[in-house]
């Protein structure tokens, strides 16, 4: 068995790469792993948002009594798979629970702040691989049917508000197709977000951190961890194809995560959100913005020099056959919208968002050892909160006290 790595990465999605990226620049020798390489999963697939404005967690006070019609609605906007219903009662007992006033109260001071470092961290990134060329700084349009569904989601930007989200809001589709032309008028209604900001494709962007962690010297493997113990000085993995060593360990694996960390001894009540897309070739609309249809459930957005349309949630686990319904429903709602949207000759994509009841990732130390960390949880805000993890994963292996606190990403909250 070789000498030991200072940090082993499980998992080269976004989270993993970064964490490596961060790490690998600040002197320590990495080795990341993936048994099936950089951004195969959710990260090649997802919007490619940095949804820094999307403070406010699912589980808020009241939204308990919509389950029911979310059972009835297979194809609504966030449903559950009647096959997977038993296997996600735990996840929604305590999906409830972290709707309380008490609770979200304090998960969403928690996520306002990880999203106020991610925010700030992005941008040191995105200088330290010279990938701005790779960054769109467009904004992003909330829009809204009508001035009574608009007064019903004041709300929540009031809570923008009161956490430094910067915003415009327009009340007439005139003012609206100033920012964005071609959408139906019957959105009369939206918010605009103007320092909201998109890769030019995620898997783009992932493969970018990849190169700039190759050529500090970082190394990445196509290997499957089977098995994790703990060692007297080190942590021990066995994969696929070998044995290795590592001083610490980062178990970022998304929605895979659960089972390792089970191996060391936390048990976690990760599941996946199901999300659907489809992306349509070159052409298909003359997109300016990121749109969200935030009361439908999905979003328009560019993917490289096609346009994505996709979102939704499912809660479905990882191994019940995709639903493509979903994502025809999407793209049949939006072509209603936009009017002059082509949706033809589009490819359809499933992918599967690490999510926890509370909305919060897991950054944390694993029970049992101070040497194996946990970057996993992240729901949809994986590609928007994945710097400011690998600041804090690098702040803990480094003995530094992390800029906020990570009591709220324990994995042992529940």
């Amino acid at each position: 068995m070789s000498q030991p790595y200072d940090v082993i990465v499980i998992g080269a999605g976004i989270i993993g790469v970064s964490t490596g990226l961060k790490l690998q620049q600040e002197g320590k020798q990495v080795l990341l792993l993936d048994p099936k390489g950089v951004a195969a999963e959710t990260s090649a697939g997802n919007a490619g948002a940095f949804a820094f404005a999307d403070v406010i967690p699912l589980a808020t006070p009241g939204i308990i009594r919509k389950a029911p019609t979310w059972l009835l609605d297979p194809l609504g906007p966030l449903s559950i798979r009647p096959a997977y219903g038993l296997k996600i009662l735990p996840w929604m007992l305590h999906f409830w629970r972290a709707s309380w006033k008490d609770r979200y109260a304090a998960a969403l001071k928690a996520q306002a702040d990880l999203m106020a470092l991610s925010k700030a961290a992005l941008e040191r990134q995105i200088q330290g691989v010279n990938g701005e060329h790779l960054i769109r700084r467009e904004g992003q349009l909330q829009l809204y049917e009508g001035a009574a569904e608009f007064q019903a989601a004041m709300g929540s930007w009031e809570v923008r508000k009161a956490h430094g989200v910067q915003f415009e809001l327009l009340d007439s589709p005139e003012a609206i197709a100033k920012i964005q032309p071609g959408i139906d008028p019957r959105f009369t209604h939206a918010g605009y977000t103007p320092e909201w900001k998109n890769v030019v494709h995620p898997k783009t962007w992932t493969e970018h951190l990849a190169n700039a962690f190759t050529a500090l010297g970082g190394e990445i493997a196509n290997q499957r961890v089977t098995a994790i113990t703990l060692q007297e000085n080190h942590v021990k993995l066995v994969t696929d194809s070998s044995s290795l060593q590592g001083k610490h360990v980062v178990i970022a694996t998304g929605a895979w995560s659960k089972a390792l960390a089970v191996q060391l001894g936390d048990s976690v009540p990760l599941d996946t959100e199901r999300g659907y897309n489809t992306t349509l070739p070159a052409g298909a609309f003359e997109l300016k913005t990121h749109i969200t249809f935030s009361n439908h459930g999905f979003v328009v957005t560019k993917a490289g020099e096609g346009v994505r349309v996709g979102g939704a949630v499912e809660l479905g686990g990882l191994h019940l056959a995709p639903n493509y319904k979903r994502a025809d429903l999407l793209l049949k709602k939006a072509k209603d919208f936009l009017p002059e949207l082509n949706i033809q000759n589009g490819t359809q994509w499933m992918g599967f968002r690490p999510s926890m009841p509370d909305s919060l990732p897991v950054i944390s130390f694993a029970k049992n050892s101070q040497q194996v960390l946990y970057a996993f949880g992240h729901g949809h805000l994986g590609l928007t909160q994945s710097a400011g993890t690998a600041e804090l994963i690098t702040d803990m292996i480094q003995g530094r006290d992390p800029s906020i606190s990570t009591q709220p990403y324990r994995a042992q909250r529940f």
